[in-house]
């Protein structure tokens, strides 16, 4: 693959090449309790730059145009005495059960900030480009990939991760584990069983994770395990052929270049 150099001035200390480097973005999901936060964490152990699509959902809620928006939809009772919006009573309104109301509301909160955490997940993933270090020319950038592991929740039944152009998640990752094995998860996190069964219900299952997988972790053991299987996910995500589309990334030039 060739660097393209970037037009008018001549190359100098201070100029900009435009070269290309290949990043394989993956979707992460699973059920939760299911274990893939452990499977994130250890996927960046291994190297790969893992984006807390969560965690961007956390963030946006915090952004006056969104909370506005949550207000209007939802009503003042969703603040918390410091006018934030409280995490916990708008959960309790969008994942009380799966009955139409509750799923309804659900959408209508993606709706608001589904856009706002695309926006943001596209600005990470732009941002994930570097210069080429002195010691490294064009075509060493240029001839590696990158694994980007999108941690998500909802994917399945949403279209976080899905941009323009086609440059969020190529491949899907899911990380499964029985009923019982989340349960139990769930519970020794703090929640209620019914808590628990709520959320798990409240989200599609694993038949319809599956049917989108490109790659199944299972998780019913310990972290000993699970490293073992993150392991062999890794091998074939990090060398297999790369899927996710080309990018150009800005890197320093010299003259000699």
């Amino acid at each position: 693959m060739t660097a393209t150099t970037a037009s008018s001035p001549p190359p100098s200390d201070s100029a900009v090449r435009q070269v290309t480097i290949r990043l394989r973005v993956v979707g992460l999901c699973g059920g939760i309790g299911a274990g893939k936060s452990t499977v994130a964490r250890l996927l960046a152990e291994r190297g790969a730059t893992v984006i807390d699509v969560d965690g961007i959902g956390r963030d946006v809620l915090t952004q006056d145009n969104v909370r506005d928006a949550v207000v209007v939809e939802f009503g003042d009772g969703v603040l918390d005495d410091e006018g934030h919006v409280d995490r916990r009573a708008l959960a309790a309104l969008v994942f009380g059960d799966r009955s139409p109301e509750s799923r309804s509301r659900l959408s209508d909160l993606e709706a608001i900030s589904h856009p706002a955490i695309n926006r943001e997940l596209a600005r990470r993933l732009d941002a994930l480009t570097g210069e080429i270090r002195p010691e490294q020319t064009p075509q060493q950038v240029a001839d590696r990939h990158h694994l980007v592991v999108l941690d998500m929740a909802v994917l399945v039944e949403s279209d976080l991760g899905r941009l323009p152009g086609g440059r969020g998640y190529t491949e899907v990752v899911v990380v499964e584990a029985s009923r019982e094995a989340r349960l139990e998860r769930l519970i020794g996190r703090g929640m209620t069983v019914g808590d628990a069964t709520a959320r798990m219900a409240s989200q599609v299952g694993d038949a319809e994770r599956r049917a989108v997988a490109d790659h199944v972790v299972v998780n019913d053991g310990d972290e000993e395990q699970l490293a073992g299987e993150v392991d062999r996910l890794f091998d074939r995500l990090a060398t297999g052929p790369v899927t996710s589309e080309e990018r150009p990334v800005p890197g320093r030039c010299t003259p000699d270049d």
